[in-house]
Formats: structure tokens, sequence, C-alpha cells
């Protein structure tokens, strides 16, 4: 696994990782429950970093309790963002997995093209991920 933990933004900040996992053309986007912050909105499965743990064994965990699933390659980080109204920096990263994905700890998974992602309803952040995406890849409307 490749990353080193990238520096956090200004003060104090709390590192968020977030797996872009691919199928083909597709991503993977997950529906947070209810009850979390941003309950119901979509996002790229992933979560915060524990004390000391690198975005790569967080990421690896992270995959593994929220949908049962082993990270096989992390790549780079594609993104980082400050998430508005928190203290995380949430660092979109290019991931492999092995095995299906189960919704241990989401309401709904689903395989998306990065323009079909803009039509969820998704967590600001990877909101603001995917259109940055779009535009740098000369897709955005």
């Amino acid at each position: 696994m490749a990353s080193d933990q990238p520096e956090s933004v200004q003060g104090a900040t709390e590192n968020v990782v977030a797996a872009v996992i691919r199928r083909g053309s597709r991503v993977l986007l997950c529906q947070r429950p209810a009850h979390k912050r941003h309950g119901g909105l979509y996002e790229f499965p992933g979560g915060k970093c524990n004390g000391g743990e690198t975005i790569d064994q967080a990421i690896a965990r992270e995959l593994l309790e929220e949908l049962g699933v082993t990270v096989t390659h992390i790549g780079s980080v594609l993104h980082s963002i400050h998430d508005p109204g928190s203290t995380f920096v949430i660092h979109f990263t290019d991931v492999r997995i092995d095995g299906t994905p189960l919704t241990i700890e989401h309401s709904d998974l689903q395989w998306v093209t990065f323009n079909e992602a803009l039509y969820l309803d998704l967590a600001p952040s990877d909101r603001r991920f995917v259109e940055d995406f779009l535009h740098r890849a000369g897709q955005a409307d």
C-alpha cells in the first residue's frame, strides 16, 4: 500500500478517508444511515483515521468494518477537501478491493458513473469531489 498520511489543513483537523472504488466506469457510493450526520445522503465509503493511524491503515479497517471487503491496493490521494462545518479533511483516495461490498453500516450501495452520481443526494464534500473530478476530466457542463 502506497500513500503516506497527508498533512492536515490549517489548525486542528481530523483526517478522514474516502475510498474511490471503481468497477469499470462506475464508482461505489454508499447511503449514510439516517441517524448519522448527513443521514440519508450518499458518500464514498470510509471514515476517520484513529489516533496514529495512516490513511492506508484507516482505509483497510474502515472498508472491512463497513463493507466486509479486503483492500488489495491503495493508490494516490485524488483530492483532499476540508468538510464545511466540521474539523474534517476528507482524503478521496483511489482504492481497489477484493470481495462483494455489503450494506453492513450503510442503508444502500450503488455503482454509478461520476455523471450519474450528480443525480444522487450526495453529502456536500462528496458532491464537491465529484464536480471537481468531472471538471478536471473535462466532463463538466
